[in-house]
């Protein structure tokens, strides 16, 4: 008795082409990683978004943030971080300061106690494969009545082997409005 061979349909081709193009899609896009800092307020912002090109030679960042009413509020900067005593930058840290608080001088803390909960290190840009955040993940954090988003665009470590980081490119978008809700709106 011959064995009948099945050959699959053209529509079952098609199902698991999709299926396998639809996985690699969905592994192919960053991680986001969502927190709320540990101020509460109903504080909005002007809306913004902008590009910080950090290198060791230019490597900071500051930008000032108004709030609603055009004044100056916070300041955003981003600095870097490196082995106590030495020049070389193993990742860029990213503070936003309320000037009306000296006090508060990270809100972007989701905890002022110290935790090792990744979501508490949002604003720590580390892309060393030892970093609670993944290099590529889209961070947002709740501030206020606002939302901070970060996200490292590109990096480069000199020798490529080594921990140190000769540049970094960061996307930074302020925005009232949820992005997690922007988001799955566009899926």
């Amino acid at each position: 008795m011959r064995s009948r061979q099945q050959t699959p349909s053209a529509l079952s081709v098609a199902f698991m082409f999709l299926c396998t193009n639809a996985f690699s899609f969905a592994q192919s896009l960053p991680a986001v990683v969502y927190a709320e800092s540990f101020r509460r307020g109903s504080t909005r912002i002007v809306e913004e978004h902008f590009e910080a090109k950090l290198t060791p030679q230019n490597s900071t960042y500051r930008e000032r943030i108004k709030d609603s009413r055009g004044v100056d509020r916070f300041v955003l900067s981003i600095t870097p971080q490196g082995p106590e005593g030495d020049t070389e930058i193993t990742c860029w840290q990213v503070k936003l300061a309320d000037l009306t608080h000296s006090m508060y001088n990270n809100i972007l803390l989701a905890s002022q106690e110290p935790t090792s909960d990744p979501k508490n290190f949002l604003w720590r840009l580390d892309p060393s494969r030892f970093a609670k955040v993944p290099a590529d993940a889209k961070r947002i954090i709740k501030v206020d009545d606002f939302y901070v988003v970060l996200q490292i665009r590109a990096f480069h470590f000199t020798p490529p082997d080594s921990p140190y980081l000769d540049s970094m490119s960061v996307a930074v978008e302020l925005t009232n409005k949820d992005p997690r809700i922007a988001e799955n709106a566009h899926k």
